[in-house]
């Protein structure tokens, strides 16, 4: 009887041991996030000083250079008719300050430019890509009923360079000429190699040689063949469900690191997907909760992954897919459509109908939360 009694109590104290270390295993990453320092913002309101001669469209995206201008893209065919003759040209530069650089691109001879701008990115060589994603029923005012099934390359003096794919010319997912309703690209230096969220019409991450155009893989949700799933209509389901569906909804935006780990923004699907370069699926962030995934940037030591959803940008561990914090400070003009940061860690935000904005860089707080 004695021996049973020792032994039981042997027993309750390796299950409390147990529980214990079980209990610590679950909250420690809790705990060091909380404890960890995150960026912060604030809203620079003056920024940036448009030519009072020009009016900006629906402003869909933007993208930062090596020496932190900041190119914005947007739609001039959505300014209201009696403010289409001040038309900004689609592509405008600005400093980090605010102050106009220069302005270019359009329709022209050699190229087929996008009828429903979409996405704008800039190089490590320093050239500019640019894709749309206009679809032929989508019914908008002053569009020609094409598809965007092309991406531009151009110096930033706006010189034409390359051609991928023709507009109108999407065969489906299986196509390796064309794309199909682009959203979002980023070159990968180390293999100058051209990754494309593709995008509308596909459902796909395309991937190009950056100086030839030549086509070298795909792949889709979970590093899957993409299947084709073409409509006009954006399709938002209801319900969501973790892990979610086999394939992509709209492949809204891209984002490739320095170590080759690819994260891409599967939008109304609302999750992150996380890839090695040769499209090996890693892992994936889902919120089921709110909208999410809109959009994608990384912080300049590409510790964080800065991901659009709800009413800010939420601060996330690009390792470990662990949500950190959440930028959302006064006056913040939402998600954004398209998001990109600079090298001294400033966050501009292009909101189509909401115009566009920079988040300043305040430092590193402790705070979890950055609202």
């Amino acid at each position: 009887m004695k021996h049973e009694n020792i032994g039981r109590a042997v027993l309750i104290v390796f299950i409390l041991a147990a529980g214990w270390v079980t209990t610590a295993a679950l909250t420690a990453p809790a705990n060091q996030a909380q404890g960890r320092s995150l960026p912060s913002f604030a809203v620079d309101a003056a920024w940036p000083k448009v030519p009072a001669k020009w009016k900006l469209g629906d402003v869909s995206s933007i993208a930062i250079d090596a020496q932190d201008n900041v190119w914005v893209l947007h739609r001039p065919r959505t300014l209201k008719p009696e403010e289409a003759g001040r038309a900004a040209p689609p592509v405008i530069v600005f400093d980090t300050a605010g102050n106009y650089i220069k302005a270019w691109g359009g329709a022209n001879n050699g190229y087929e430019w996008p009828e429903r701008e979409h996405g704008i990115h800039i190089d490590y060589k320093g050239f500019v890509w640019i894709g749309g994603n206009s679809c032929p029923t989508n019914g908008l005012p002053g569009l020609k009923p094409v598809a965007d099934d092309q991406l531009l390359k151009f110096t930033q003096d706006g010189k034409f360079v390359m051609q991928i794919g023709r507009s109108n010319q999407s065969k489906g997912n299986a196509d390796t000429r064309n794309l199909h309703r682009p959203a979002d690209q980023w070159v990968y230096p180390q293999t100058n190699e051209l990754f494309v969220a593709d995008g509308y019409g596909n459902h796909r991450v395309a991937v190009f040689d950056a100086n030839s155009g030549a086509f070298k893989r795909m792949w889709g949700a979970f590093g899957n063949k993409p299947m084709d799933d073409d409509h006009c209509q954006v399709v938002t389901p209801t319900s969501f469900s973790d892990p979610g569906p086999r394939q992509l909804s709209i492949v809204h935006a891209i984002r490739v690191t320095r170590d080759g780990t690819v994260y891409v923004a599967d939008r109304e699907y609302r999750r992150v997907q996380m890839f090695n370069k040769d499209g090996k699926f890693v892992k994936q962030l889902v919120r089921t909760d709110i909208p999410f995934a809109r959009d994608l940037a990384l912080s300049p030591d590409q510790q964080f992954l800065y991901v659009g959803g709800g009413n800010g940008i939420f601060i996330v561990d690009r390792k470990t897919l662990e949500i950190m914090g959440n930028i959302q400070p006064q006056g913040i003009i939402g998600a954004g459509h398209h998001i990109a940061a600079d090298s001294k860690g400033n966050i501009y935000i292009a909101q189509t109908t909401a115009g566009m904005q920079k988040l300043t860089f305040k430092g590193l707080s402790a705070n979890r939360s950055n609202e």
